[in-house]
């Protein structure tokens, strides 16, 4: 089963590619898939709203 944060690692993804793949806007694509994810789980599933983990420490983005 694919983890919740591969799930909105891959739906920023998908969001950035629909937005014609913009350079700087990596938290941006992050925080909506974030909501969107947010949205479709059932109360048992929700966590924490989360920061992507690659921003601001040096590591490759997700669409690396």
């Amino acid at each position: 089963m694919e983890s919740r944060e591969e799930r909105i690692k891959r739906r920023a993804y998908e969001i950035w590619e629909r937005e014609g793949r913009p350079t700087g806007r990596e938290q941006e694509h992050w925080d909506q898939a974030v909501q969107e994810i947010e949205a479709e789980g059932s109360e048992a599933e929700r966590g924490p709203v989360v920061s992507d983990p690659t921003v601001g420490d040096g590591a490759k983005s997700w669409k690396d």
